[in-house]
């Protein structure tokens, strides 16, 4: 392995990818083009922000393109392979080692580090034109993101080098055969300590408030981050004794501040992920692109290209929505049909059928969809007929007229019980609906493939996209703070409070029964329908409450796999992971990154059984 060509640019070509001069979201981003570097031009202002800038960018890499989402989403209790991504080796646990999904972070994230651990270190005096304010907001920022990219290789491979050929968290400008992972147990143990100093820096440094409209990183985003690693620590090998304590301190500190540091839960679950909304105040940070700009958002071609930097969350989760059909002339031979949808219409997104809900979060996370907002506020059930063109075919108008619907009518519809679907399907005469109806016995499974459809997460959707094969421009959630009140539950949970973990997590509760158009009255009744006491609370009560608020926000593998539950909850949820086993806990390190050790005992380097 050389970590020169995969994972530690040289000083002569420091960055890779294109430079942006600003992360505002309401400006078109400039591009700043380079090909060569040295390390002297980082101690310059423009250089030294455009490493911070690049931190940023590459954080595209893990939230949105295929390989992210399927490391993130696949082999869990919530989610399974639509039909596009059947027998997905991550979803069954064929994983091997040369899996290309795991390249993802393991390629992009070191350099990306490497250039942080540079700026990091360099010293105000070898600065040429950086004022120390900026210099010490830089940094601040620097040490977010490079806590931010080891939690995101921590989480999926356990213990990965701090060393990257010229000591621990020190800039590497020299190629290397040497693979710093050994002892496996002690590194882990330097990487959460790595990340916990880092965060806490960031704490300190960065600005109370993020800015109203661009999601540059401030003091929230590093609490929150902070009081995760904390929690996700004394889950793992390397815990400390005080690290549920120090979990919900710091969580706790977000929560009370939250005037001080600008956020706050929003009274509709809805608007949090509402188009238009991106900027709420519930949002602490997220990755940010621009709609309609792939060249800002470095895209290469949104039609083909579902990797690198693709922002494809709004069509991975979606079921096939065109499949659908009527017969509008049945004296034919064969009788002529119709789809109720035509094309692909902005606001469905494109539907790639990569994700969709197992039983156990449709029947059993979501039983309560009355009282309970959050279902119908994170999946669609409905679809209306549509045309992807502006003015619809007249053949398309004409043919839906035959059945007595009309653009803008539902156009089929997914009940939520069996027995709804039996009601609507049984009316007859004037009362017959003209539309298709699927009730959950219909729903797509992998045995059970008749329809193509299913609840589709709608959370990411983009209608603001240049054309129907376009990736989404939206800034994508990260950290949100009503995840902060689901760390401080489970932390209390863990120190002996479940009542306090109870009352936290009673806040989102809350937040649920709310609908618009609902009465106090209305609301209070739901609320009390689905209000927890502190005999309720175990740490699978905190998981099933954690896909009811953050069902397919990118954190599911790791959230059951630093808790020790993949192996108790996926098989028992996910008939299709039923192959996991106790080994499947960690990624194995990529096959490509062993293959460059010049060590010939390589077997060493892996994680266990693979």
């Amino acid at each position: 392995m050389k970590f020169l060509n995969k994972l530690i640019p040289s000083s002569r070509c420091l960055v890779l990818v294109t430079l942006l001069s600003t992360v505002a979201c309401n400006e078109i981003l400039e591009e700043n083009p380079y090909t060569t570097f040295t390390a002297d031009y980082f101690k310059t202002s423009g250089g030294f922000r455009s490493a911070v800038v690049t931190g940023y960018a590459g954080m595209r890499f893990n939230y949105g393109p295929i390989g992210a989402l399927d490391i993130n989403v696949f082999g869990t209790d919530e989610w399974t392979n639509g039909d596009q991504a059947i027998s997905s080796p991550l979803n069954v646990y064929n994983v091997s080692t040369s899996e290309g999904d795991l390249l993802t972070p393991w390629n992009n994230n070191f350099w990306h580090i490497n250039t942080l651990n540079l700026i990091i270190n360099l010293k105000p005096e070898e600065l040429i034109d950086v004022r120390e304010a900026d210099r010490l907001a830089w940094v601040a920022e620097a040490h977010y993101l490079r806590a931010h990219y080891y939690y995101l290789l921590v989480t999926q491979f356990g213990a990965v080098p701090l060393d990257l050929g010229s000591g621990e968290l020190q800039f590497n400008d020299l190629p290397t055969s040497a693979f710093n992972r050994l002892p496996v147990d002690d590194l882990l143990v330097k990487n959460y300590q790595a990340m916990i100093d880092d965060l806490t820096f960031a704490v300190e440094n960065l600005p109370a408030k993020r800015p109203e409209r661009a999601f540059s990183l401030s003091k929230s985003a590093a609490l929150h981050l902070l009081a995760k690693v904390y929690l996700y620590r004394g889950y793992s090998a390397a815990r400390q004794p005080s690290d549920f304590q120090n979990a919900y301190n710091t969580a706790i500190q977000l929560i009370d501040g939250k005037d001080t540091y600008g956020v706050a839960l929003l009274e509709n679950f809805a608007d949090v992920f509402r188009e238009g909304n991106d900027y709420n105040a519930e949002i602490m940070y997220a990755v940010e692109r621009l709609p309609k700009n792939n060249t800002a958002n470095e895209m290469i071609d949104p039609s083909t290209d579902f990797a690198n930097k693709a922002n494809m969350t709004n069509n991975m989760f979606n079921s096939n929505y065109q499949g659908p059909i009527f017969v509008f002339d049945p004296t034919t031979t064969p009788p002529s049909t119709q789809a109720y949808i035509d094309g692909r219409p902005l606001e469905y997104g494109r539907p790639l059928r990569r994700f969709a809900p197992t039983k156990w979060l449709f029947e059993t996370a979501f039983a309560d969809k009355k009282n309970d907002s959050r279902f119908d506020n994170s999946f669609r059930m409905v679809w209306y007929a549509r045309s992807v063109s502006a003015t619809p075919p007249a053949t398309y108008v004409n043919r839906l007229n035959v059945i007595g619907l009309a653009i803008g009518d539902t156009a089929f519809y997914l009940t939520k019980t069996d027995r709804e679907a039996d009601s609507l399907k049984a009316l007859t005469g004037v009362q017959k609906k003209k539309y298709r109806v699927f009730g959950p016995g219909e729903f797509y499974t992998n045995t059970n493939r008749t329809n193509l459809i299913y609840p589709s997460l709608k959370k990411f959707q983009s209608v603001q996209r240049a054309n129907f094969q376009d990736a989404s421009g939206r800034p994508l959630p990260v950290s949100r703070f009503a995840e902060t009140y689901l760390l401080a539950a489970e932390a209390a949970m863990l120190l002996g409070q479940p009542g306090e973990a109870a009352d936290l997590i009673n806040v989102l509760k809350r937040r649920a029964a709310y609908r618009p158009g609902l009465t106090p009255e209305e609301i209070d009744n739901r609320y009390s329908a689905m209000e927890v006491t502190a005999d309720d609370i175990n740490i699978d009560f905190i998981l099933d409450e954690r896909t009811r608020e953050l069902a397919g926000e990118h954190s599911r593998w790791p959230d059951l796999a630093a808790r020790g539950k993949l192996l108790d909850r996926v098989p028992t949820r996910n008939v299709d992971a039923a192959n996991i086993q106790p080994h499947h806990v960690l990624r194995p390190i990529p096959q490509s990154q062993l293959d460059r050790i010049s060590d010939p005992d390589k077997a060493k380097y892996q994680n266990p059984l693979y």
